[in-house]
């Protein structure tokens, strides 16, 4: 069995309405998927975080890489893709671009041998996660904060038992919407910020201490990713666990913050950082260090899957007769193409998520869909 093709598509959908963060506005979904073929018609579908359009040129320049290789040799076939760019990107884009690709071989990995990812990773630890609502951004509104508390009472109405909002308008702005998000929602639900480095170490410290006293879950990108030393000592500054790692790529750079003591919770981006692969090399660092693991994960259901056998793969820190539950990121944003690309659709019981255990990630993909949302011709 051999690599036959490797196809990439980039899907975009101009969204009904523009939302934004602290960094700037998204008015349009445009992700970069790939369809990788073996010649007795065996296919995985993978996906990359980042820009679209330059992932699916990297995706392009590393495929001669792997066609004609046996697909059931995907972390040979990863290092040779590393290789070619390790001089050109060892961090960011191609990255991204190589994680698709790893994503993809992983799921044809398992349509091939009839098992969950999970199971070939090593197992599942969990048959459960709990997803966490990633939503509350910013928009043009007359009274931003009653919209962000009505979107927030929604997620409790559908059942979520966590959620994530943005942070970075300002000290004094976040203060007053976190203030309103926990009020509208009660004590018993899990509540984390985001502020997509937003903020100077000194900006950062006051806000956390402000807004400790809304017993936040936790702080996630608080300063720049560059300053490590900032993460470090911003921890010494405040009760709120500090979370971080979407900007990271590969295990070099994540042993970069555990090295640093950067962050209590990782968030590793596992179509971003080097595909599950090296997600899994990754998370052996942070075992080694007790720190915990919850992934960014943005994009459509490959993406959300992907974390999915993840997670179902980790080792429970600290190890216990009932270890605590663990969560996954689960973007609520306006998202048509997440909707309808991938089947079984993502379905939420009494506060959970199941891991799929069927082959691979378990999941189908639309090519109709495909077609809709993509400029390129799906053969």
């Amino acid at each position: 069995m051999k690599i036959a093709k490797v196809e990439t598509f980039v899907l975009s959908n101009q969204l009904k309405e523009t939302f934004f963060f602290s960094q700037w506005a998204y008015s349009e979904r445009r992700i970069c998927i790939v369809k990788i073929t073996t010649n007795n018609g065996k296919v995985g579908w993978g996906e990359g975080y980042g820009p679209a359009d330059v992932i699916k040129a990297g995706i392009q320049m590393v495929t001669p890489l792997i066609i004609g290789e046996n697909p059931l040799q995907n972390e040979t076939l990863w290092y040779k893709m590393y290789r070619k760019t390790l001089d050109f990107a060892r961090r960011g884009v191609l990255a991204a671009s190589i994680s698709a690709i790893d994503v993809a071989l992983w799921d044809l990995k398992g349509k091939i041998l009839n098992q969950p990812v999970s199971v070939l990773m090593g197992g599942q630890h969990r048959k459960r996660v709990v997803p966490y609502a990633t939503g509350l951004y910013f928009s043009e509104s007359d009274d931003l904060s009653a919209k962000l508390v009505a979107e927030a009472k929604t997620y409790v109405k559908l059942g979520f038992k966590a959620m994530k909002m943005k942070v970075g308008l300002s000290v004094d702005q976040d203060i007053a919407l976190v203030k309103a998000i926990r009020e509208a929602i009660g004590d018993e639900i899990k509540l984390m910020i985001d502020s997509n480095h937003a903020y100077s170490l000194r900006e950062a410290a006051e806000l956390s201490r402000a807004v400790e006293q809304y017993n936040i879950g936790f702080f996630e990108e608080p300063v720049s990713p560059e300053y490590y030393h900032h993460y470090k000592e911003l921890r010494t500054k405040t009760t709120i666990p500090i979370a971080g790692g979407e900007c990271e790529y590969l295990r070099y750079g994540f042993k970069t913050l555990l090295e640093n003591d950067c962050v209590d919770i990782l968030q590793v981006d596992i179509c971003g950082a080097g595909g599950l692969s090296e997600a899994k090399r990754i998370s052996t660092l942070a075992n080694t260090r007790g720190v915990e693991i919850i992934p960014h994960v943005w994009g459509t259901g490959i993406a959300f899957h992907a974390a999915l056998h993840f997670i179902a793969n980790l080792e429970p820190i600290p190890g216990r007769m009932y270890p605590p539950d663990m969560y996954i990121e689960y973007d609520r944003t306006e998202n048509d193409i997440r909707e309808s690309l991938t089947s079984p659709s993502i379905a939420m019981k009494n506060g959970f998520i199941d891991i799929p255990q069927g082959p691979g990630l378990g999941i189908e993909v639309d090519e109709e869909v495909v077609r809709n949302f993509s400029s390129e011709i799906l053969i």
